[in-house]
């Protein structure tokens, strides 16, 4: 990567000499959300203290003895020679269990020309042989009707004799799709959309790009919960925006704060993750609902709402997305679609006023200047015979019985070490740890014993001590195991 001295560490690494606590420790506190969120990946190699010193404007000691404190918790190595890196690699190249990104293993690599290198795109996802897992959240692949899926496919390829020219069939088929997939938002998210109002895109990722690109600019001031989601952060901080966070109560995001910040500053969006908080699954109360609207209007900023996880609630009647209630078109909502099915089958989606919409256009029709046909028609079938609603409902009776017997195993075999919220949505739970302990050496101790913990699930500051575990991808017995290897791990250290 770029010299380490290039990394704007002044734009997430920010000190507030005025609070009461200790310089060391505001460095230390924001060196870890910095490697939590990706803007600091793994293997990043830090400047020399002195350096960085300047950058930050701290005293030298004060910096070391904070060095000191991230190394000795395990977030960051220093090698004789060579310099400190975050979580460097060097300790554990030898240990089959962890399989190092192919990014990270070129990275000191010189070729023959120059190129701009990103630290803040890194990839933070790990990967890892290990029987038993932990993620953030995902389905379960097994539970997915491939030979469905595959039966349509196959029969729309071999129905496409046509006299019509390619381009005919796009513009036609994607029209159809769009009228078919608006119906089905407004059906099942209350949303109040024609085709005109929607993007759709081969997913979530490339949806969420595409917004930040066209509304965002560089020194844009966004809004962004306290603890938030760290793949769309880092987005957002690719645009050149400047992130300002705020914390999350019982209630969710703390609107009186982000009035405050509105009476002093200009801010252009406000990010959050639907009604229910990523990482925590802290429902949005209806009160700040109706505040977060009119703060909207009264402001002038745009909230980017994300509802990547819609398809997997557990109550009858959900709480619907911010956009069902936007009168004033103040909210960009962006969604997936499909998550249950093949990746490859799966959308991204743009829900906002049709300017807005055509703009969004321009830019796709230069990532994604093909659309998938076949697919399309495919899935055009599936929403309009109910078989996406007969799926969804299928599924999410599975996972709320995963999720119900996941929580049972919680707190029989964790109970006093942990507190929690059942959700009422997703596929993970947000359990924070009574005792404070340092959670790489937690993730260390599962691994000796099989259980695998991505870094990404493990969120540790000065007041909180969590963890987000998925349960979906998980059958009964494979929960009763993790959690057993969890509860023995945790006896270990």
């Amino acid at each position: 990567m770029s010299g380490p001295v290039q990394i704007p560490f002044k734009s997430f690494i920010r000190l507030k000499p005025e609070e009461s606590t200790a310089i060391y420790l505001q460095i230390v506190f924001e060196f870890i959300k910095a490697i939590q969120t990706g803007f600091l990946p793994e293997g990043t190699k830090l400047p020399g203290t002195r350096i960085l010193c300047k950058l930050l404007a701290v005293n030298r000691n004060t910096l070391i003895k904070a060095f000191q404190d991230l190394e000795s918790q395990g977030w960051i190595e220093t090698l004789p020679n060579k310099g400190t890196f975050i979580l460097s690699q060097h300790k554990e190249k030898n240990n089959a269990e962890f399989i190092v990104p192919k990014e990270n293993k070129t990275q000191e690599i010189n070729i023959g020309f120059e190129f701009k290198r990103s630290t803040i795109l890194e990839n933070p996802t790990e990967t890892s042989n290990l029987p038993y897992q932990f993620n953030d959240g995902m389905p379960d692949l097994r539970l997915v009707q491939n030979d469905i899926l595959a039966r349509l496919y196959v029969s729309k390829l071999k129905r496409q004799k046509t006299s019509k020219t390619y381009e005919q069939i796009q513009i036609r088929s994607h029209l159809n799709f769009k009228t078919h997939f608006s119906n089905y938002l407004n059906l099942t998210r209350g949303l109040r959309i024609a085709t005109a109002d929607l993007l759709t895109t081969s997913s979530h990722e490339i949806s969420l790009y595409l917004v930040t690109k066209v509304l965002i600019s560089p020194g844009d001031k966004v809004v962004v919960a306290s603890p938030g989601y760290y793949i769309s952060n880092m987005t957002l901080t690719n645009t050149g925006a400047q992130i300002i966070t705020i914390p999350v109560d019982q209630d969710g995001i703390d609107t009186n704060r982000l009035k405050e910040i509105c009476e002093e500053t200009k801010i252009r969006v406000l990010y959050l993750t639907s009604n229910y908080n990523y990482p925590t699954t802290i429902s949005l109360s209806a009160k700040r609902r109706k505040e977060l609207l009119e703060l909207a209007s009264q402001y002038g900023f745009v909230i980017l709402e994300d509802d990547y996880d819609f398809d997997f609630h557990y109550d009858n009647n959900p709480i619907l997305p911010l956009a069902a209630f936007d009168s004033n078109q103040k909210v960009v909502y962006i969604g997936s679609f499909g998550r249950s099915l093949p990746s490859g089958f799966s959308y991204g989606f743009v829900a906002a006023p049709p300017e807005f919409i055509s703009e969004l256009e321009k830019h796709q029709n230069i990532l994604e200047p093909r659309i998938d046909v076949l697919k399309e028609q495919v899935l055009t079938e599936w929403i309009n015979e109910g078989e996406m609603h007969r799926l969804s409902k299928k599924n999410k009776k599975i996972y709320k019985e995963r999720r119900d017997y996941f929580v049972s195993l919680l707190n029989e075999k964790l109970k006093g070490k942990i507190k929690f919220k059942v959700p009422s949505r997703g596929l993970a739970v947000w359990i924070e740890w009574l005792d404070k302990f340092n959670l790489i050496t937690l993730q260390k101790e599962c691994a000796k014993n099989d259980l695998f913990l991505p870094k990404t699930i493990l969120y540790q500051t000065k007041d909180v001590t969590a963890t987000r575990l998925g349960f979906g991808h998980l059958e009964k017995e494979e929960m009763e195991q993790a959690v057993s290897i969890l509860c023995k791990s945790i006896e270990a250290i």
